[in-house]
């Protein structure tokens, strides 16, 4: 199956291994403090060697009783310490070293937060989840163990070599014979164990995606029949990572064949010819039970080298791996303070540029920070609000606030009442309101500038696509694009349904508002701000998005639900986004909104999870909102109920919804055609119907003819 694999050049074990310092820093006291204290610990088994020589030629030699006892207590406390030390050696490791670990994976989770969407749909779930777990337990163990004993035993030998040179510099150099071919071993061992390592976790990483996606998916896996298919994948993966964990196995038996047999050959010459030294006068007895007391007790670090070179190389793999997913690029905040308005080349709005009335917010104040509605004046589709004191009310046209004439208003006869309509209140809105009604009636005509001025605002304000061009990051770069020549203007207050053929481009526009993907060129604004101006949390503030395939967490109702929502939303506003998707059902489960839904939320139907997502997009009472067919698996009565809510909603924000049947799209005030990776058409569902063939076979369910 397909896999992540590395895309970073080889690197040496000891420069990936160095990458882990800042990590390590904070507990280099501990660390150092530990490593001196084994340090201690294994030379005072050095000294053990010595205690024999002077019982062998002192008290052995003289028959003396008491020097013997004199000499095994030394052996004794001398072993109690090392086993003392070595203790306090773990304790001042276990603690930091856990905290390390701990660290790291809190920063690699925040890290993949922060990655862009092209990221994840790149990688496997599987990679991800082994670098949190598998290679950081590697890490883990590398820091506690090889970390301290590569210094340790490197440190023990140096001094058991000296201890044994100046015992007998000839037995000594006979001892060093192996120390050129063990050590040229030791450097072909690295190269090839390293290449193994990786790719034994890359195929753990494999072995995992597949694990996740058979539980995921367990339900298709049982309805179609397919756990033998499965089963069969599984085997095969193992039986891949079973191959390589025999060839790092046989790599690592190769190694430490030669490290102890080599060295074991030495001790065994140094042995015979220190006996002929001893049977000929040049060498006491005590001395050599000393050399080869040493000798012996050297055999465990240099022994030790192979498995130690073998952790090394597992955590240098994990650590490169760790970081492929550190080094990738987060979503990228602004540098210094955002860009408000228009982009920075853009000179500065002259007298003559359109400016906020004196009763709105302060003149100083940018585009961008104000309020949705200009002086509390909301172009609402298909009749405007009151208007605010301070600002002339536009002539009515029975339409409403328009910008110039360039996409076709709907009809009037279908015009709300003119007053604000809670997001959630019991009253129905009336059929119509006659445009020319007392509340426009009785305001002011407005002067020439004024409506000059209100159409300038209005044309900065709402949701605008500005030439907008979009290409996947990873694809070919003379690859024609997706999207192109995007240019849609949803006013404020206005919903807009984006209506296309399947794999028009529908869902990959709509991500583009939350920048769930960047654009290609061109330029998105909200209330005239760029949205690349703006930090990502404050944009997502703003934007609420209800995705087609509605994802719950395996929380409570509560918590999915105020997951769209500011902290400190209270219970008001979690039933009144319940009773907005007409998901009362969640009070009516054995634990009210506190029960728990399971991975995925797959204990509720396709229908409850969707009105559960649908009510997160509304809980925290966005400017826009951005809703992907939210009403796609739904029955027919619920769904009827779920809009008239809806129009509700939408009363109070600027919408843009994806919708694939003519009840979604009767939801908007206007439609947009994307055909293509273009805007065809845009007007009312009626006007579009009779205008345009390919919206018509859209709407209809037919085939289209071409």
């Amino acid at each position: 199956m397909p896999t992540t694999r590395a895309t970073t050049q080889d690197s040496s074990a000891v420069r990936s291994l160095l990458r882990l310092w800042p990590y390590v820093r904070p507990v280099r006291a501990r660390l150092l403090t530990a490593a001196l204290v084994a340090i201690v610990a294994s030379c005072t088994g050095l000294v053990i060697p010595l205690v024999l020589k002077w019982m062998v030629d002192g008290p052995v030699a003289g028959r003396d009783p008491a020097g013997v006892w004199l000499g095994a207590l030394y052996l004794l406390l001398l072993g109690i310490a090392e086993a003392v030390l070595f203790g306090i050696r773990r304790w001042l490791v276990a603690r930091p070293l856990s905290r390390v670990e701990a660290g790291m994976r809190a920063d690699l989770y925040r890290h993949l937060q922060r990655l862009p969407v092209a990221f994840h749909d790149r990688w496997a779930s599987g990679q991800l989840l082994s670098r949190g777990t598998t290679d950081l337990m590697l890490l883990r163990m590398f820091l506690a163990f090889p970390l301290t004993f590569l210094l340790v035993n490197g440190v023990t030998i140096l001094v058991g070599v000296a201890i044994m040179l100046a015992q007998d510099w000839l037995l000594g150099l006979v001892v060093l014979v192996p120390a050129v071919p063990v050590l040229w071993t030791c450097v072909v061992f690295e190269g090839r164990y390293a290449r193994v390592a990786r790719r034994a976790q890359d195929q753990v990483g494999d072995l995992t995606t597949l694990v996740e996606e058979s539980v995921l998916g367990i339900r298709v896996v049982k309805g179609f029949g397919r756990h033998r298919s499965q089963a069969r994948a599984f085997d095969a993966l193992c039986a891949d990572l079973r191959g390589t964990e025999l060839h790092k196995a046989r790599l690592l038996a190769t190694i430490w064949g030669v490290i102890v047999t080599l060295p074991e050959l030495a001790i065994g010459a140094a042995l015979v010819l220190g006996v002929i030294q001893v049977a000929d006068g040049d060498l006491s007895a005590g001395t050599l039970v000393a050399f080869l007391s040493t000798a012996l007790a050297l055999r465990w670090p240099v022994e030790s080298i192979g498995f130690l070179l073998a952790m090394s190389q597992e955590a240098a793999t994990a650590t490169e791996r760790y970081f492929e997913a550190m080094d990738e690029a987060p979503e990228g905040e602004p540098a210094g303070e955002p860009v408000v308005g228009p982009r920075a080349s853009t000179p500065e709005p002259t007298e003559d540029a359109p400016r906020e009335p004196a009763s709105g917010p302060a003149a100083s104040e940018p585009v961008g920070k104000r309020p949705l509605e200009p002086a509390g004046i909301r172009p609402r589709d298909p009749a405007p609000e009151p208007a605010a004191s301070g600002l002339a009310a536009p002539e009515p046209t029975g339409n409403g606030l328009r910008e110039p004439a360039s996409t076709p208003a709907p009809a009037s006869a279908s015009a709300p009442a003119p007053a604000p309509v809670p997001a959630l209140g019991p009253t129905p809105v009336p059929a119509s309101v006659p445009a020319s009604g007392p509340t426009l009636a009785s305001a002011p005509a407005p002067a020439p500038e004024s409506a000059v001025l209100q159409d300038a605002v209005f044309q900065d304000t709402g949701l605008r696509f500005e030439n907008v061009r979009f290409r996947y990051p990873d694809a070919a770069p003379d690859s024609p694009p997706l999207l192109q020549h995007i240019d849609l203007h949803i006013r404020p207050g206005e919903s807009m349904a984006l209506v296309g053929a399947t794999g028009s481009g529908k869902t990959t526009l709509t991500a583009l508002v939350p920048r769930l993907h960047e654009v290609t060129s061109g330029r998105i604004t909200l209330n005239g701000v760029d949205i690349t101006a703006m930090p990502r949390e404050e944009l997502r503030e703003k934007v609420a998005v209800a995705f087609e395939e509605p994802t719950l967490f395996s929380t409570t109702v509560g918590e999915n639900v105020l997951m769209g929502a500011p902290d400190g939303t209270g219970a008001d506003d979690l039933d009144r986004a319940l009773a907005i998707a007409r998901a009362e059902f969640a009070h009516a489960l054995p634990e009210g909104t506190a029960t728990r839904v399971g991975e995925q939320g797959l204990s509720l139907s396709g229908g409850q999870r969707q009105r559960l997502a649908l009510a997160r997009a509304v809980v925290g009472r966005p400017e826009f909102l951005v809703l992907d067919d939210p009403l796609s698996a739904l029955d027919v009565h619920t769904e009827a109920a779920v809009e008239a809510a809806l129009r509700r909603v939408l009363a109070d924000t600027t919408a843009l919804i994806v919708a694939h049947r003519p009840s979604t799209v009767l939801l908007a005030d206007r439609v947009a055609l994307l055909s293509d990776g273009r805007i065809a058409a845009v007007g009312t569902h009626q006007e579009l119907l009779r205008n345009n063939a390919e919206y018509a076979h859209l709407m209809s369910g037919e085939e289209d003819p071409r």
